[in-house]
Parts: C-alpha cells; structure tokens; sequence
C-alpha cells in the first residue's frame, strides 16, 4: 500500500505538471489521485486509528477516487457525466460495508460490496473510451481501455470469489496468498488509471499542437509548410509510378479592396468561404491549402490535364460570387500546372 500510495503521488505531481495544458479531466484525475493518496494511509493505519477512519473513511474515499476517475474520462472525451448513478451507487456500496461491518460482521460481504462498485466504474471507464485510428491517439487510448477492461474483470472475480466465500467459505486456497492478490488488484487500479490518462491528455496535446502547427487558424485549411510536405510526398509518388500530378493556384481578385472597402472582418469571411467551397468541389483524394494571404493551393493526385481543367472550371464556377447578394462580392483566378510524363507543363 506505501509503494502504491508513492506511485500515487508520483502520478499527482505529473498530473500537476499537465495542468497549465487545459486538458479537460486533469482537474478530477488529480482530485482522485489525492483522495487516494490520503485513503491508503488510512488503510495502512489500520489497527492503529479506529475502524471508522482507517475503515468506513477510506473505503469511502477509495470509492470517490475511482468515480472521480470515471468523470475525468467522460470530461476529457466530451460526454455527459451519470451523476445520479454514481451517486446511488457509491451510496449503496458505502451503505453496504457499513451494515456488513456495523450490524451484521462479514468481511466477505463488504469486500463484495465494494468490488461490485468498482468493477462497474471500470467497466463503465471501458465502454466510454472509443477505439481511435489516428496513429499518435491509437495507443494510448487501447492501453485505457485494457487496462480498465482487465481491472473491472479483476473486481469482479474478487466480488464474486468473496460472495462464494460468504456463502460456503473456501478453504482449499490459501487466504493469505489471495487476499494480497486481491489487495494488489485494488491497490494498482489508480496508478494504472492514472497512467492511462497521462498517455491519452500527452497525446491529445500533442495531437492538438501538431494541428495547431500545420493548419492555419483563420481557414482551417492545411498551411504553406503542410502543402509542401504533401507536395514533395506526391511529386515522389507520381514520379514513381508515372501518373499525372496537377497543382492549382488559387487568388482571390482585388482582396486588399474588400478589406479596405468592407473591413478585415468581412475579408475573413471571404477566406473561409473560399476554403469551404473549395473543399465542396474538389475530390477527396485533392489537397486545398493557404499558402499566404488570399493566395491558396490544391494539389490534383493522379489527375490528366482534363481532370485538372475540370475540377478547375468547377473551382471557376463555384468561387464566382461577383452577384451574391449578402456578403462582399469576390470572384478568383486559377492558374493550372501539370506533371506529364516527368515534365512540368503550366497552363
């Protein structure tokens, strides 16, 4: 219990250390890592401080701790937080280990009580954390999810093992072998939890900056050095298979007169929608970036010259907005440049 209570606290201070970040989560992570803190040393106090500190106040803590948990993961993925059901069951685990050591003495019963409640939290913690594709998320998220999955299976069969024991004591298994199994099952939860969140808030950071990095803010679109990263990566892979590779160049006409004329507001608006009608006619496999000012870029993978010319007319077409009637009116210019069989032919 010291060492878990040591991983504990190492896990506070790196979660302390994640706070200036904003992550959403941290602040209940840290919360439960506390209580759990202040819960085993009143465990290991037991025989030392009376039952209804070292006893009824740190099974309730320990409780808290492990639904704080759960309202961390459900904040940091951006889903509704069951108060009501955490509340009712905590109070009904809480109420059940009182009875049990209280009224009617059964250190198996409270040991059920208790598993049950945690085993449901983590199982709970399970089902709320999705399985993602992205590469830099993928991992830790699966390694939650695990870990959540193998800790709930954990309580359960230590309910379940102290129920039967209830019911017809076993006696063929050493109790002391596995009441320290169990113990270590109930003592790891939180650092294994919390290890978990550090792995899903670092990599949501990251992924975060990363986006932040090679997107531009105003448009939302990829930005100049993400369009040339892409652009070197087609340019390979055209070159190696021999297929045609277009790039538009895209202009807004006379854009320094709509923010003079309307105010920068209003030319921010024609960005955006510049961007957003871009990306509603060109195909998926294209890529549409800003590469400065009103000046954008969309690269045409596995294009001929008439594909390029299309997408190009259709890009004309859709971005003429010289007759709207609400907004600054603006029309473009497109200029066409094709990779044909290893050479560069402009349009």
């Amino acid at each position: 219990m010291l060492v878990t209570t040591a991983l504990s606290v190492v896990m506070l201070l790196v979660l302390s250390s994640l706070a200036s970040s904003k992550v959403v989560g941290i602040r209940e992570w840290g919360q439960a890592n506390a209580l759990a803190v202040i819960s085993l040393l009143l465990f290991a106090s037991r025989g030392v401080l009376p039952d209804l500190l070292s006893l009824e106040l740190a099974n309730a803590m320990l409780l808290a701790t492990i639904a704080l948990m759960y309202v961390g993961f459900r904040r940091h993925l951006g889903l509704a937080v069951p108060v009501r059901a955490l509340v009712l069951g905590g109070l009904a685990a809480f109420c059940a280990l009182v009875v049990f050591h209280d009224v009617h003495e059964s250190l198996s019963l409270r040991i059920t009580s208790v598993s049950a409640y945690h085993a449901s939290v983590c199982f709970a913690i399970y089902r709320c954390v999705p399985k993602v594709a992205e590469g830099r998320l993928r991992y830790p998220f699966t390694f939650t999810r695990i870990t959540a999955f193998a800790l709930g299976c954990g309580h359960a069969f230590r309910g379940s093992f102290y129920a039967v024991d209830a019911w017809a004591p076993i006696t063929s298994i050493d109790p002391a072998t596995i009441n320290i199994a169990f113990v270590a099952i109930g003592t790891l939860a939180m650092p294994a939890l919390t290890l978990g969140a550090v792995m899903m808030s670092n990599a949501r950071v990251l992924s975060e900056t990363a986006y932040a990095a090679e997107h531009d803010h105003l448009t939302g679109a990829p930005s100049r050095r993400a369009f040339f990263e892409a652009a070197e990566r087609e340019l390979a892979r055209a070159q190696r298979h021999g297929s045609g590779l277009g790039l538009l160049l895209i202009d807004a006409d006379h854009f320094k007169r709509i923010n003079d004329t309307y105010g920068h507001g209003v030319g921010d608006q024609v960005l955006r929608d510049l961007v957003q009608r871009t990306q509603e006619v060109i195909r998926k496999i294209d890529y549409c970036a800003r590469l400065g000012g009103e000046e954008f870029g969309v690269l045409l993978p596995e294009a001929t010259r008439e594909t390029a010319l299309a997408v190009a007319e259709r890009l004309r077409s859709a971005l003429d907005r010289s007759t709207q009637a609400e907004g600054a009116a603006y029309t473009v210019s497109i200029g066409l440049a094709m990779l044909e069989e290893g050479k560069i032919s402009p349009t």
